[in-house]
């Protein structure tokens, strides 16, 4: 295969909802450039993309697919991204790594919700987005509303450059607003017929025309003097306006297609070539530390992994964009992230599970490539002596998660080898072991996502798991001071035990000075702090130990025992056995002995006074609190607030942005661990949520007496 030049590619993302015909449009794609003989269907199971077995089960992307196509000397890349939003990962790797995306809209239903939360993730990584009008062959098809919903979700700066003549069952003309001539194709899609816009359009064309015109030329000073000189401007200055708007973010193109039955894919993929942005026009990458790098050929070699998979016979595959540079066979490179060498013996062009090996390869292009043993997703490999690092990309976080469980003990450890595999083609699968839940917890993006997995673990993996219920990782701690002791004695025969231990315990807060005096139950206590010890706790809060012996009645070498002693029972709370935290103990008189006093002794002796004193001391729950953030449709947020409500959430605030209402709230996480699904059925399926972790808050007293039942039946339960 031909080496491009940087300026002769373009790398493309299609994206839209679920349905919009991305896949049969990539497919499109490599047919009409050759790289396929004949078009396959998603029907049987022969598209380029959507050819791993999940794909063929659900008739739908859950990975992203590369592929490659060539049109008038220009290489096409092509990510086409899943639709379903549980898959959101793939349609994150692909925006963020293509330079434009294809938004395909199904002109049937208009702005879906998956062109919704695309169009806003090519807005975060600022991206240029061309609309695709699609399915314009079908019954309900309806252009203008479609193109409506576009202006009033989307942009108002939506621009129409295509539109259809007669969009329905007898679909077969487009008029194009820059060659100003109407396309008209037979039944199958091939070649379509190049006439002049007949007599009946021409009033429409005009004034459509004259719009897209004044929306090129709003680009560009120069051309908006010579739009006012001519009061029009010519295709190519047309092309050249059309470009610098969409670079800009400044205009969102129109085309139209009806993928089906391959009519619009020529037409479309001339645009591509002519007014979409290779590497050269966009904005120079920048690493993790600011610095520019300019994709450059002859630049220092750099390339960086966007995505994983795992394919029959050959093992992991690995695929990459050239940062810089041009990266042939045999190169050896570091990893940026952990020094480590690798060589790339092998490089690929990707066409779904298709491969064509390559010498080389140039900045601005995609790659894949093989046998790469200490680089995974997110890594930079340069040239000895560069030190580029490129962030990684930035994964919606999870909103779903259950525990699971394998069947079988002896597929324990597969099991945690092969989700490691899944999360590795799939990021959005965050994988924890819990050590305080003791449960394997998988987080996600949803239902469907989770079952996914599973279908992996059954099907592929061939191992039995089923999903539990997740745990709520609830928090310890009190809520007043208290006092206890504790005297530990025992004797058997020979040596025995002894260590005695008083303390008072409080509330940590941050800044509150040392303690001097207490009043506990009328009774007062006068404390003089000799040392200090602050723990951070492994699991969030703080353990301060206070040494407030006075006189030596118990030696220093055991207050470190007595720390160890505290620390076991803050890893098994007394309420729910959950970790406790947030408090100062002082330990301030006790006894010893000079015999049968050792460590052990006063181990116990902490461990006993302070499980005591935590009890008297107002103990309570906490929960965690996430911040969640809604984004709902204007219609649905009286039931969203609702929903919220009765989900013990405070709401934080709230705005608008194009039809969208945007809702700050703090919700306990035992309250939205099936919040995705809520949510979709109240909206629809419009609405999205983002969460993450605020802090811990205690929880109502009625749910605290809840828990702690609950807490002692299991325990009555285990005995």
């Amino acid at each position: 295969m031909k080496v491009y030049n940087t300026g002769d590619i373009r790398n493309i993302a299609i994206a839209g909802n679920a349905g919009s015909g991305k896949t049969i449009l990539a497919e499109n794609f490599a047919f009409t450039g050759g790289k396929i003989q004949r078009r396959g269907t998603i029907d049987a199971k022969t598209t380029l993309s959507d050819y791993r077995p999940v794909e063929h089960e659900q008739q739908g992307s859950v990975y992203s697919s590369v592929l490659n196509t060539e049109w008038d000397g220009v290489k096409i890349n092509i990510l086409d991204a899943p639709g379903a939003l549980d898959f959101i990962g793939g349609a994150v790797s692909s925006i963020a790594v293509a330079d434009t995306t294809l938004l395909v809209l199904n002109a049937q239903n208009g702005v879906e919700v998956g062109a919704e939360i695309h169009w806003r993730t090519a807005a975060k990584f600022n991206k240029p987005v061309v609309i695709i009008a699609n399915h314009l062959d079908h019954d309900q098809s309806n252009f203008v509303k479609t193109i409506d919903e576009a202006k009033e979700r989307l942009s108002s700066s939506v621009t129409i450059v295509q539109y259809p003549v007669n969009a329905g069952p007898e679909f077969n003309a487009i008029i194009d607003l820059i060659t100003n001539k109407m396309y008209k194709w037979n039944t199958d899609g091939s070649n379509p017929e190049v006439l002049d816009i007949p007599d009946s359009e021409k009033e429409k064309a005009d004034e459509l025309r004259m719009q897209l015109i004044e929306a090129a030329a709003e680009n560009d000073d120069s051309l908006m003097e010579t739009f006012f000189e001519n009061d029009t401007l010519t295709e190519d200055e047309m092309r050249d306006g059309i470009l610098k708007g969409i670079l800009n973010r400044g205009l969102f193109p129109v085309l139209c297609t009806a993928a089906k039955n391959n009519m619009g894919t020529k037409r479309l993929m001339d645009f591509i070539k002519n007014a979409l942005p290779s590497p050269l026009d966009m904005p120079a990458p920048v690493t993790a530390d600011g610095k520019e790098v300019k994709f450059d050929a002859n630049g220092p070699k750099s390339i960086f992994i966007y995505k994983t998979s795992v394919e029959e016979h050959l093992g992991e595959v690995l695929y990459f964009k050239v940062m810089s540079g041009t990266i042939e066979e045999g190169d050896d490179l570091i990893n940026a992230s952990n020094n480590n060498k690798e060589r790339i013996s092998q490089i690929f062009v990707v066409n779904g599970n298709k491969r064509e090996n390559v010498s080389k390869i140039v900045a601005g292009d995609l790659g894949a490539t093989v046998k790469l043993k200490y680089t995974s997703n997110d890594d930079t490999l340069n040239e000895k002596g560069t030190d580029f690092k490129f962030e990684g990309l930035p994964y919606p976080n999870p909103k779903y998660r259950k525990a699971i469980k394998a069947l079988k003990e002896s597929d324990e450890e597969k099991l945690g080898e092969y989700l490691h595999r899944l999360h590795d083609e799939d990021p959005t699968y965050i994988l924890e072991y819990s050590k305080e839940l003791k449960q394997l917890i998988i987080h996600g993006q949803g239902d469907h996502h989770l079952n996914t997995l599973k279908w992996h673990l059954d099907t592929i993996f061939k191992i039995e798991t089923e999903f539990l219920a997740p745990k709520i990782p609830y928090r310890e701690t009190i809520t007043k001071a208290a006092q206890a002791y504790y005297r530990h004695k025992k004797q058997s025969g020979g040596a025995g035990q002894f260590g005695e231990v008083h303390m008072i315990v409080e509330p940590y807060e941050e800044g509150k000075p040392k303690p001097s005096t207490f009043k506990i139950g009328g009774k007062e206590y006068t404390v003089t702090v000799r040392d200090e010890d602050t723990i951070d706790l492994k699991w969030g809060g703080k353990l301060v130990f206070y040494n407030c012996i006075v006189g030596g009645v118990i030696e220093k070498n055991y207050m470190p025992a007595i720390i160890k002693g505290i620390m076991d029972k803050l890893e098994n709370g007394p309420l729910t056995g959950s970790y406790a935290r947030d408090i100062r103990v002082s330990v301030y008189d006790g006894k010893m002995h000079d015999v049968d006093s050792n460590e052990i002794s006063f181990k116990i002796a902490g461990s006993k006074a302070f499980s005591e004193a935590f009890k008297n001391a107002g103990p309570k729950i906490l929960e965690p609190i996430y911040n969640l953030e809604v984004t709902v449709p204007t219609e649905n947020m009286g039931d969203v607030m609702s929903d919220l409500q009765g989900r013990r959430a405070i709401i934080q605030g709230m705005k608008s942005s194009k039809g969208f209402e945007i809702i700050s709230a703090k919700v306990p996480l035992a309250e939205i661990t099936k919040y995705a699904t809520a949510l979709s059925s109240i909206s629809g399926g419009r609405a999205t949520f983002e969460m993450e972790f605020d802090e811990y808050g205690p929880v109502p007293g009625d749910i605290q007496n809840e828990l702690i039942k609950a807490y002692e039946a299991e325990q009555e339960d285990e005995d």
